[in-house]
């Protein structure tokens, strides 16, 4: 219960007495004592036999027992039990006072909301055999009197309303939990997302420098070798360098504007490149020096690919074709061949180059180009294959999954591989 559920105007002793338990618990004390005395002046059965001094000694230790009922349950439940049953067997000056048993009734709602439901089913039926069997045997005349039956009622009662206590707390406990882990996993997965945006930033700056780059590196050190015997080569070499730097340039401030937050000036909103601007990332290889051959096939007519699939597939030509430039040699010669069927997205970069293994992917000199090219194929359910070729050179061969219709044979996946040597 929350000081609210209790009324603005309690809103403050409530959070005091909830600070202060003992305070509460003698609280309690004094108003089941009075309550006692109450319901025993109220009896009819009392007529002219006034309260005595016994039972209001005996109802006085059981209110004060009540003081110890959160560090002693069950002892301050058979202590106020025993005091009931002391009252009910011994009146012999007039009928027994039966409203000592609200000692009772709070002892035994504490137990029942401060242990489980099997040792409350326990400790009620005894309790409650107990009072009532006592009642029903010495108390009242004839054994069914009501006030008999009030015993067996009150104390069935305080079970009932304890176990409801302790079900309450345990509901409003788990939802609690339940809400704790749910924002645990909220922060989990917004870091993973956080990580795989990362990642996905990662990968495109690495392919557009490491291909613009390379290409860079290239140009300016043949421009530099040709200077001064061929001045007309150099600045043709210089003119692919500035080519290269500008569309480096463009593709970085493409990829840095995903970083913009909301009210940056406005970010490009050029499309990500894709196989429909594969013959210009092939041009510039060329220009580079390179010789590529593409050959494309597609078994069906099934419309455009999914942006996703169509920048990774342009990623992975991009990658491969770079690694080419850089490691198998300046005679090397690439090709690509881009087999398309209802299933998959084929693709294959074979080079004929003299580097028999695989580019390295770390240390000085090395990069994660391959590894890269994995995430992503990875990401999108697809297989990668990078490596040495039998009779020389090096086969980069890529799998992508497409989107399949209903009803289509699966036997697609295995098709597009008869133009590998």
């Amino acid at each position: 219960m929350t000081p609210l559920a209790v009324g603005p105007g309690l809103a403050r002793p409530y959070r005091w007495l909830t600070a202060h338990p003992r305070s509460l618990d003698t609280l309690l004390a004094l108003v089941t004592f009075a309550l006692m005395l109450i319901g025993a002046a109220a009896s009819p059965h009392t007529g002219h036999h006034p309260i005595n001094a016994v039972f209001v000694l005996l109802a006085a230790l059981s209110a004060a027992a009540l003081v110890l009922r959160r560090r002693f349950p069950i002892g301050v439940l058979a202590v106020t039990g025993a005091l009931t049953v002391v009252e009910v067997v011994t009146a012999h000056d007039g009928p027994p006072r039966t409203s000592i048993v609200f000692g009772v009734v709070v002892a035994l709602c504490t137990v029942a909301a401060r242990t489980d439901r099997p040792t409350t089913l326990r400790v009620g039926l005894i309790t409650v055999a107990l009072l009532t069997g006592a009642a029903m045997l010495c108390g009242l005349r004839p054994w069914y009197a009501q006030e008999n039956f009030g015993i067996f009622a009150w104390t069935g009662l305080a079970a009932a309303a304890g176990d409801a206590v302790r079900s309450r707390r345990a509901y409003i406990a788990a939802i609690e939990e339940r809400a704790v882990r749910a924002e645990r996993t909220r922060e989990e997965e917004a870091r993973r997302r956080v990580a795989e945006e990362r990642l996905r930033i990662a990968r495109e700056l690495h392919d557009v420098v490491a291909h613009h780059i390379a290409l860079v590196n290239v140009q300016a050190g043949v421009a530099s070798h040709v200077m001064d015997s061929r001045p007309d080569q150099a600045k043709q070499a210089l003119a692919h360098v500035r080519e290269a730097s500008r569309s480096a340039l463009d593709e970085l401030r493409a990829t840095v504007g995903l970083l913009r937050q909301y009210g940056d000036p406005a970010a490009p909103t050029e499309p990500a490149p894709g196989l429909a601007v594969l013959d210009q990332l092939v041009d510039g290889f060329v220009r580079a020096g390179l010789r590529v051959e593409v050959e494309a096939v597609s078994r069906d007519g099934l419309g455009s690919l999914a942006a996703s699939v169509d920048l990774t597939a342009y990623r992975i030509v991009q990658e491969a074709l770079t690694n080419v430039h850089k490691h198998a040699g300046p005679d090397a010669k690439a090709q690509v061949r881009i087999v398309r069927t209802s299933a998959v997205l084929l693709i294959t970069v074979d080079d004929d180059g003299p580097c028999a293994e695989e580019p390295p992917a770390e240390g000085p000199g090395g990069g994660h180009g391959l590894i890269g090219m994995r995430e992503r194929v990875a990401a999108l359910g697809g297989s990668c294959e990078a490596g040495p070729r039998a009779q020389g050179g090096f086969r980069v061969r890529v799998r992508l999954p497409l989107q399949a219709r209903a009803g289509e044979s699966r036997g697609d996946r295995g098709e597009g591989g008869g133009g590998d040597s």
